[in-house]
């Protein structure tokens, strides 16, 4: 199964595109999309849209996950994020690619088995599962594949199985 991991955001928005077959994962490409602060906010979002669309185009994964929003202090942020998140969506509607979605809770718990793990702990795992030399960065990246490991950690359980066929 191929699976695009996105950590999305307006300013930069990681992607990691990664193989899992037998219960071991591959990364095929990771990376981050990087918009300018001078460029006009739909400029910006035309951006994180079409990048976004060419990485589903050029790798054809068979599944999307992506964060779920969590609202926190700052409101014009989140804003921002949810606008970026909604191209995102539509570029994964546009390509044909199922979207699944995941608290960060739920990518802790599926990376390192502890929902309250730190930043650091899902990076090294991240680097782990996917036998790198080192954590990716910018961090967005190394999220990004945290998103698409815990799709497939999700992806390959009878409960989620079961969820997906509706018995």
């Amino acid at each position: 199964m191929r699976i695009l991991g996105i950590d999305p955001g307006y300013a930069t928005v990681g992607y990691g595109v990664v193989d899992i077959q037998g219960g071991r994962y591959h990364s095929v490409e990771h990376g981050a999309i990087v918009t300018r602060p001078e460029d006009d906010f739909p400029r910006r979002l035309e951006i994180i849209f079409d990048a976004a669309y060419s990485v589903m185009q050029k790798y054809r994964p068979q599944a999307l996950s992506l964060e779920k929003l969590f609202f926190a202090n700052n409101k014009t942020t989140a804003i921002g994020v949810a606008e970026a998140r909604g191209v995102i969506l539509l570029a994964a509607r546009k390509a044909g690619v199922p979207v699944y979605e995941y608290t960060p809770m739920q990518v802790k718990q599926a990376v390192t088995g502890y929902g309250g793990a730190q930043k650091p702990q899902v990076q090294e795992m991240v680097r782990r599962l996917l036998c790198l030399q080192s954590v990716p960065k910018p961090d967005d990246t190394a999220d990004a594949l945290a998103m698409a490991i815990t799709h497939g950690q999700a992806a390959g359980s009878a409960l989620r199985r079961s969820f997906l066929t509706g018995r």
